[in-house]
């Protein structure tokens, strides 16, 4: 069910009604909906996965008992080494097992003909590498003594599949979801409010500016032998505004619809087209996932070893690849993550830029303008690799950019698709210290200008919507 879908829409006030006519004062009832909601949300898809998530459930929900109530240590190790290899056990046969035994096999030039790998037949269900590791994060946490295991299974079960967040994040740790199940929750209208123009904001990404993108994208990478130099660079730049509109448009209908049952969700996306690095990009964009990876991976990898810069760059080396391979199966996924684990190594080495250096105002404008502009093009560029399962292909089209040829109409392709782009910062650059831009415009717009803004953003989506596509993320 997508969340730019009419069933999301009937879906939606549906469950609305029912939870808040249940009443703060029903708190078991109100999760008990939650959960039959959630689990309708997912089978919606396949129905045969929800025995998956519920079994991951409560095999972690079991464990982490197990972990606090052992005496030993070694008992407590061989419980949380049984969540661990359960979960990822289970990433690996749905997600990786097909690419391994393939690329091993082409390796030997053995099953040329793809039978073998044609008769596995392994689907990978929707959002399973974000539950799995919300929940792999509950298990070590108990472990490490960061939070103590919960005895409510039916808040335990909505903690893994709120239906907002379930199939393409935010990863929510157990410490901050968690209690918000565990404690009533009471209607807010101002909270509502802004759960509904979050909504609204993150349809507009979606459904305008994504899905319109996604044409010309799709066009160029199915044909990129028909485009020279400039047209490849531009469609590059209209890529990552269609990833960033379509994952972050994601989050913000989650956040949003989270925020109408009395939740908090975790930021994701902190305009990432405004990083001054590599580095900064990673704090900006899926933020929940990159630090994911920094707790449970980067930090435990370079704290058990001596700090030295070898170890400091093998860690991010590590790190980094990893959450390249998490996006997806493939080659390119492996490449990209390298990619930037090496860019990331090198801007540690680059200062920062920094106001007290610059003589003047205008000097430290213009050098953070330009870091700023170089980052953006490093990650246009590499994003080409990360869009192409074809290796050859990416770097092969990042080559012919590089090539500078000109002889082309250029103008046929840019169409409307880069006034989406202006629209898109024209509204986010000067409200870009707010988690969207619609929130709080009551405190400074009145109530006539409000409502015009709705029904101005409502017109475009409905004017200008593109060809509904499935969430990218969600192949992830």
């Amino acid at each position: 069910m997508l969340f730019n879908s009419l069933e999301f829409a009937l879906f939606l006030p549906v469950v609305f009604i029912l939870y808040w006519s249940i009443g703060s004062k029903n708190k078991t009832l109100q999760n008990c909906l939650i959960l039959a909601a959630s689990y309708f949300f997912y089978g919606y898809w396949d129905w045969r996965f929800l025995f998956l998530i519920l079994f991951s459930s409560l095999i972690d929900f079991w464990a982490g008992i197990a972990i606090y109530n052992a005496k030993e240590e070694k008992k407590k190790k061989w419980w949380l080494y049984f969540s661990v290899f359960w979960n990822l056990g289970v990433l690996f046969i749905f997600k990786y097992f097909n690419f391994f035994i393939g690329s091993f096999l082409n390796a030997f030039n053995l099953d040329t003909n793809g039978a073998i790998l044609g008769s596995l037949g392994i689907l990978l269900p929707v959002g399973l590498s974000f539950y799995t590791f919300q929940t792999l994060s509950y298990t070590i946490d108990v472990y490490k003594n960061r939070i103590k295991p919960t005895h409510k299974l039916l808040e335990f079960l909505c903690f893994v599949s709120f239906f907002p967040q379930l199939v393409a994040g935010p990863v929510e740790r157990a410490s901050f979801l968690l209690p918000q199940f565990l404690n009533k929750r009471f209607f807010d209208s101002q909270n509502a409010k802004e759960g509904l123009r979050q909504i609204l904001w993150g349809l507009f990404k979606k459904v305008v500016i994504a899905d319109n993108l996604v044409v010309a994208v799709n066009q160029m990478y199915s044909n990129p032998e028909q485009f020279q130099s400039l047209e490849l660079f531009y469609i590059a730049i209209l890529y990552y505004f269609q990833l960033y509109c379509d994952f972050s448009g994601y989050v913000d209908i989650a956040i949003g619809t989270a925020k109408l049952f009395g939740f908090e969700l975790s930021v994701n996306f902190r305009m990432p087209h405004l990083s001054r690095s590599i580095r900064d990009f990673w704090r900006r964009w899926n933020i929940t996932l990159s630090q994911w990876f920094r707790d449970y991976l980067y930090i435990p990898f370079v704290k058990q070893r001596p700090r030295t810069e070898v170890n400091t760059a093998i860690g991010l080396f590590i790190t980094f690849t990893l959450i390249g391979l998490w996006h997806g199966a493939n080659w390119n996924f492996l490449v990209f993550g390298a990619i930037h684990s090496i860019l990331v190594i090198i801007y540690r080495y680059i200062p920062a830029v920094d106001a007290k250096n610059f003589r003047n105002h205008f000097r430290f404008r213009l050098a953070d303008l330009t870091a700023i502009l170089t980052s953006f093009f490093i990650l246009v560029i590499t994003l080409i690799i990360f869009r192409t399962p074809d290796l050859a292909l990416g770097f092969r089209i990042i080559g012919e950019i590089f090539s500078f040829t000109r002889d082309s109409d250029f103008e046929t392709i840019i169409g409307l698709k880069v006034l989406f782009v202006f629209l898109l910062l024209a509204i986010e650059l000067p409200n870009r210290h707010k988690d969207f831009p619609l929130q709080g415009m009551e405190n400074y717009i009145p109530r006539a200008g409000r409502w015009l803004i709705y029904y101005s953003f409502i017109y475009l989506i409905i004017r200008y919507a593109g060809p509904q596509a499935e969430y990218i993320y969600f192949q992830f």
